[in-house]
């Protein structure tokens, strides 16, 4: 009896507890009220986030999961921009790009990014080839960080037969780019095998050969940025994907193993990311399976949290969390 009046104590005591709405957590601190800002775009299912810091805002691009709840692969027909001023309040901006403004494109609205170029705005894609069998690497062109965007090469720049290192057909995925401080450009992709080649100064052509960087369990998702005097190569590592990274003085290697940069979305078999600095403030940007109920590996959200350097340019690991960036 005196167990049974204990337990019905407890339970009156937690049913007066004030109910915490999920955008709504009381820190201990300071007794400030802290949203929960990731994901960070809750009416869509997004995945494979890229950023673009221009100017005063960043630009947000990902692919839209489609997927119906009972449709267990990728479904994606077209990419999303974003836009923000403080990496809390984020802006839809109208359809910039779809798979069927590629003409010899036909699916599949994988990976992407987008950098600039003397007033110019480049989106290097991930799609499926109409005629090349498998994945293929396409480029769009825009005057605007927002588009609309169209295909500025007419043709894919890398097609499956260009690399021939594994049998697998969608080895030509998950675009990035960097323009070095010299002025060139450099896009890295892969699947399986990591492969990159230097861009001809228009930003649609390759200058020079293919050729491969050899990493530990290198999945895809390859991100290359340059922070201070450091080159980083980020990437999805082993499946499910945890993101690893190497470090180098030279964007040509050799390249650092330096370990494990983001775990595992428990909810999400993949793991992309997109790392920059805005306003002098690091940000990792990624994409977990958290929309509820029906959010997971093919129906994908973008959230955004901090990442901090140690003093001798390594990254520290980078903790995700439902609060994301606060302001």
């Amino acid at each position: 009896m005196k167990n049974t009046f204990l337990i019905l104590s407890v339970f009156i005591l937690i049913s007066s507890c004030k109910t915490i709405k999920p955008d709504e957590i009381k820190a201990s601190a300071n007794g400030k009220v802290v949203q929960n800002n990731n994901p960070i775009i809750k009416d869509k299912f997004t995945g494979d986030p890229a950023a673009l810091v221009y100017k005063d805002k960043v630009y947000l691009y990902a692919g839209h999961d489609e997927a119906p709840n009972d449709f267990n692969f990728y479904k994606m027909n077209e990419w999303l921009v974003y836009s923000s001023s403080d990496m809390v309040n984020w802006q839809e901006h109208p359809i910039p790009l779809k798979v069927t403004d590629f003409a010899w494109a036909k699916g599949d609205a994988w990976a992407a990014q987008v950098i600039e170029r003397n007033g110019k705005f480049y989106w290097y894609v991930t799609v499926s080839h109409g005629t090349i069998n498998g994945k293929a690497i396409g480029i769009a062109v825009s005057d605007s960080p927002t588009g609309p965007f169209k295909d500025a090469l007419g043709k894919a720049i890398v097609t499956n037969d260009m690399t021939t290192q594994t049998k697998i057909d969608w080895d030509d995925i998950d675009p990035t780019v960097l323009i070095d401080d010299d002025g060139q450009a450099y896009l890295f992709w892969g699947n399986t095998v990591c492969h990159y080649a230097k861009l001809k100064e228009n930003m649609i052509e390759l200058d020079g050969p293919i050729q491969t960087i050899s990493l530990p369990n290198f999945t895809e998702a390859p991100w290359i940025h340059k922070h201070k005097d450091w080159y980083y190569l980020s990437y999805a590592y082993e499946f499910p994907e945890k993101i690893a990274y190497a470090m180098s003085k030279s964007i040509n290697g050799p390249w650092e193993y330096k370990g494990i940069l983001n775990e595992i979305a428990g909810n999400s078999n993949t793991n992309h990311q997109s790392i920059i600095d805005f306003k002098g403030v690091p940000y990792f940007i990624y994409h977990n399976g958290s929309t509820q109920p029906n959010g997971g590996s093919f129906r994908r959200s973008v959230c955004v949290d901090r990442l901090y350097y140690n003093s001798d340019g390594t990254m520290k690991r980078v903790i995700m969390t439902s609060e994301g960036i606060q302001k």
